[in-house]
């Protein structure tokens, strides 16, 4: 039995040219240049340059150049004996060391239970006391550390937490509420079948959080981790309320310390400034590649 073909009508034959047509019309997106956003964008990296090199070239200058000249002239020869004052004078390496290990337990504190609460938070969503324990903790995103301070600090006398100790503590409390968020969001990118699968081959529940969740979680770790750094490195509130002993503060709270030494000589003052900043400088250029990433995906539900 033949088929008779029935040959395409003028209006089915006009359409792919029309699109083919419509298709060369439109602009390269690819090849245009948002001139209005890049101006922005160089206006706002100015904002953080400047002062840096501000910061840089005074730290580099010796008194009689920072009389003689501008702010922003580049000193030579250059000095770099501000900085051996600045390490001498607030005896950097032991601030630096109990800046450093509040910084580290608290990133470390919060990355793991956060990511442990949000994940039975996310898996056990339909039972009434995860899901409230959830509510409660976005209430307490709204109480800042402040109307609490007086508390918090009679009860770290009271438990022998008046230390670094205390503040690391107290950091995790404090961040777990947004971290918590933050991994919630992310989590519901991650298809539950992998964990069926996953306890199907005989894995625990900490197997399958270990081994199978928490890698996968990589991108929210290092932008949690990334926030919790730059929160315990530069606060300089909590330290300077809890911590009693003034040999055992952190960098932010040395340095205001020493502020009247730093007074009468401003290039110490930078050098010092800058040696405080420079790590935080340092993570971030490491791990800014999977901040967004984390951001944007746990923006998504997928």
């Amino acid at each position: 039995m033949a088929t008779s073909l029935t040959p395409p009508g003028p209006a089915a034959m006009a359409a792919p040219a029309a699109r083919r047509r419509r298709r060369r019309n439109e602009p390269d997106e690819g090849g245009r240049t948002n001139w209005v956003g890049t101006a922005l964008l160089i206006l706002c990296s100015l904002t953080v340059l400047i002062p840096l090199y501000f910061t840089v070239a005074m730290a580099l200058k010796s008194a009689q150049q920072t009389a003689s000249g501008t702010g922003f002239a580049w000193p030579w020869p250059m000095h770099f004996d501000n900085f051996a004052a600045a390490w001498s004078l607030t005896n950097f390496p032991r601030a630096f060391t109990i800046s450093l290990l509040i910084t580290v337990f608290t990133v470390a504190g919060l990355i793991f239970l956060s990511s442990a609460a949000a994940w039975a938070i996310a898996r056990n969503w339909e039972r009434p006391l995860f899901r409230w324990s959830y509510f409660y903790l976005l209430a307490a995103m709204f109480i800042p550390f402040p109307v609490i301070a007086l508390p918090q600090i009679k009860f770290t006398s009271i438990l022998h937490l008046s230390n670094p100790a205390g503040v690391t503590i107290l950091h995790i409390l404090f961040g777990l509420s947004f971290n918590v968020l933050l991994y919630s969001a992310f989590l519901r990118s991650i298809p539950y079948e992998l964990e069926e699968s996953a306890r199907l081959d005989g894995a625990t529940t900490w197997q399958t959080f270990w081994k199978l969740i928490f890698p996968l979680l990589a991108p929210m770790n290092a932008t949690v981790g990334i926030f919790a750094f730059l929160q315990a490195w530069n606060d300089f509130m909590m330290p300077s309320l809890v911590t009693a002993n003034p040999q055992l503060q952190t960098l932010p709270v040395i340095q205001n310390i020493f502020q009247s030494q730093f007074s009468s000589n401003f290039n110490v003052a930078f050098a010092s400034y800058l040696m405080a900043m420079a790590p935080t400088v340092v993570a971030y250029l490491f791990a800014q590649r999977w901040v967004m990433t984390g951001v944007t995906r746990g923006a998504i539900k997928g």
